[in-house]
């Protein structure tokens, strides 16, 4: 017994630590490079429109509903409340195809960081955050809620996560969302996509929801080594197959096809009206999610 509870006591004090490190890291970075674009590109106008009521002396002339007031053969105006907070959900990808990487991070640690920089921009901003983890099955749900307590409670589910399922379901999870979610919210999907299937579900949920897909991906999944004959493993389904890696027409073919799979996945996103960033292991994930606020910030 007391193996088992010293086994379980440092379990817990390092899963603390992974944590702490990954706290600090992502307030860090949105403090210094994050807070800014994040927040002028989802805080929207600042109000919404609530009612209409009677003209009175003194209101602004610029808020006066001509419609209405054409209907009714007297004055009114729009009356407007502040716009109320925002929900965001983090829909996180724990899938054994997540495991991989040859870089400084597996694609499963960059979904993780990515996930724990986006909870505490929300905090940050005082947004409502949420998270959902999948696989082939939704694994786990948190639903939105305020402040940094929550946002080390969302971090420390990724970080201790155990996936039931090995498989990718985007579209299972994307069915919970708007089951889970009546009402609008942000929902950052981030995933390696490697799924079919997945499209109709997608568009429908891009229509109640602002979805933004971050596409994490590793090098060596566009480009082959040559190291001679090796065998390989499908990381979800375990199919195994021999390789041979020397062969410059193999090396090639991998290539292009691994372009081409990019290339249409971003295509297919972009079709159903979802925004992309791709995001690798091998490089500063912060570049691309900034040059993506900036370039959403023009275009509004």
């Amino acid at each position: 017994m007391g193996a088992i509870a010293d086994d379980s006591s440092s379990h817990q004090a390092d899963l603390a630590r992974r944590v702490r490190r990954l706290e600090i890291r992502a307030k860090r970075l949105v403090a210094e490079r994050l807070i800014g674009h994040y927040g002028s590109v989802f805080r929207g106008r600042g109000l919404e429109f609530s009612e209409v009521r009677e003209y009175q002396p003194g209101d602004n002339v610029r808020i006066i509903d001509w419609n209405v007031t054409a209907r009714m053969g007297t004055p009114f105006v729009k009356k407007f409340v502040e716009e109320r907070e925002l929900t965001v959900l983090i829909v996180t990808d724990l899938s054994a195809s997540q495991e991989f990487g040859t870089a400084a991070l597996t694609k499963m640690e960059l979904a993780t960081e990515m996930s724990a920089l986006l909870a505490f921009a929300a905090v940050a901003s005082n947004d409502l955050v949420g998270l959902l983890t999948f696989t082939d099955r939704v694994e786990t749900f948190v639903p939105p809620a305020k402040g940094s307590r929550h946002a080390l409670r969302l971090i420390r589910k990724l970080l201790s996560a155990r996936p039931a399922g090995r498989g990718t379901d985007i579209g299972a999870a994307l069915n919970y969302v708007q089951r889970a979610l009546p009402r609008r919210a942000i929902v950052f999907l981030i995933s390696d996509f490697l799924d079919n299937g997945f499209e109709a579900t997608l568009r429908s949920a891009a229509r109640r929801h602002d979805v933004i897909a971050l596409a994490v991906g590793d090098p060596r999944e566009g480009a082959l080594a040559d190291i001679g004959l090796v065998e390989i493993e499908e990381a979800e389904t375990g199919e195994r197959a021999w390789l041979d890696t020397g062969d410059e027409r193999v090396r090639r073919g991998f290539d292009e096809q691994a372009m081409t799979t990019v290339s249409e996945r971003g295509h297919v996103l972009k079709s159903l009206g979802v925004d992309v960033v791709s995001l690798a292991t091998d490089r500063d994930y912060i570049a691309p999610l900034m040059a993506y606020l900036q370039a959403r910030a023009r275009r509004r």
